[in-house]
C-alpha cells in the first residue's frame, strides 16, 4: 500500500504535464507487474483529470491540488463512516455522505 502511495504522488510531483502522463504510463505498468490491473485501469483511466491542475501557472498548483477545505470534508466523511462500521450496501453509505455534505451546504458559515 506504501508503495502504490508512493508511486502515485511521483506522478504529481513531475515538472510538466506531459512528464507526469509518462510517469502516470510507468506507474500503471508497475500496478500491471503487481497484478494490480484494476488500480492500473484507474490510473490511465483518470489521470487527465487529475492533472487539471497543470493547466494553470505552476505557483498555483499547490492550491489548485489540494485545498484544507475538501480535506477537512473528507476527514469529516471518513470519521463518521468509521463510526458505522460495516454498511449493508454501498448506498446506504453514500446516502450517509451525500446527508452529511447537503448539511454542510446548506449550512450558513459552512458546516
Amino acid at each position: 500500500m506504501k508503495a502504490v502511495a508512493m508511486m502515485l504522488k511521483a506522478i504529481h510531483a513531475q515538472e510538466s504535464k506531459e512528464a507526469a502522463r509518462e510517469k502516470a504510463a510507468q506507474v500503471a505498468e508497475r500496478l500491471k507487474e503487481m497484478k494490480l490491473s484494476a488500480a492500473a485501469k484507474k490510473v490511465q483511466d483518470g489521470i487527465e483529470e487529475t492533472l487539471t491542475y497543470m493547466d494553470f501557472p505552476t505557483q498555483h498548483w499547490t492550491r489548485i491540488r489540494t485545498n484544507t477545505t475538501i480535506e477537512r470534508r473528507n476527514r469529516e466523511i471518513k470519521r463518521r463512516t468509521k463510526a458505522i462500521g460495516a454498511f449493508p450496501d454501498g448506498q446506504s453509505a453514500l446516502m450517509l455522505v451525500c446527508a452529511r455534505l447537503r448539511h454542510v451546504a446548506e449550512a450558513p458559515n459552512g458546516g
